[in-house]
């Protein structure tokens, strides 16, 4: 089940053409609510990608209703152009779901030093968007990969009645300081 396994949120994961492999690459993981409260790690490296220099500000306001992931491409050492990017990935969602975009967490993995293709990441939000699903865990984990070789997805639900979901990426890439890592959990505890 993954980051869906929890009550209120949906995924999915669709092919925006960011691979040159044409596979699936930009996931998105939307929390329904009623809480959105949301922590996170970072890398501890000193050179910042422009999506967590964004993220770390949504982070910062301790709310998140969606996170929005895209490999083919670590939006790194892209300098303005590449913040842009980021910015425009999430005010693209928050246009589309109605959430504030300073609510919306953007994730990107891949290669470095390269611009991504803000026209096809765009529409791969909307396709991602149209696409949620309370089925869709497996699809979103399989957008993040990179040179993962399978999926890293599950979840686990107490007697108590809640639930506990992820995925993750990049599991060979922890050094430096998380490096490339990726991992998304969510639960409605």
């Amino acid at each position: 089940m993954s980051v869906v396994g929890p009550k209120g949120f949906v995924a999915s994961g669709v092919a925006a053409g960011l691979k040159a492999s044409g596979g699936l690459d930009v996931a998105l993981v939307v929390n329904q609510g009623p809480n959105s409260a949301v922590a996170a790690v970072f890398t501890t490296n000193r050179c910042l990608a422009n999506p967590i220099l964004w993220s770390k500000q949504v982070v910062a306001g301790g709310q998140a209703r969606a996170i929005v992931l895209n490999s083919g491409g670590a939006n790194c050492y892209t300098g303005a152009q590449g913040f842009q990017t980021t910015h425009a990935t999430a005010e693209k969602l928050a246009e589309l779901s109605g959430f504030p975009a300073a609510e919306i967490v953007v994730c990107s993995t891949g290669l470095i030093g390269e611009q991504l293709d803000r026209s096809k990441l765009l529409s791969g939000v909307t396709s991602a968007f149209e696409a949620l699903s309370e089925t869709g865990g497996q699809e979103a984990a399989h957008a993040i990969m990179t040179t993962d070789t399978v999926a890293k997805l599950g979840s686990r639900s107490s007697a108590d009645g809640w639930a506990l979901g992820g995925m993750a990426k990049g599991a060979g890439m922890l050094a430096p300081g998380l490096a490339t890592m990726l991992v998304v959990i969510t639960t409605d505890a």
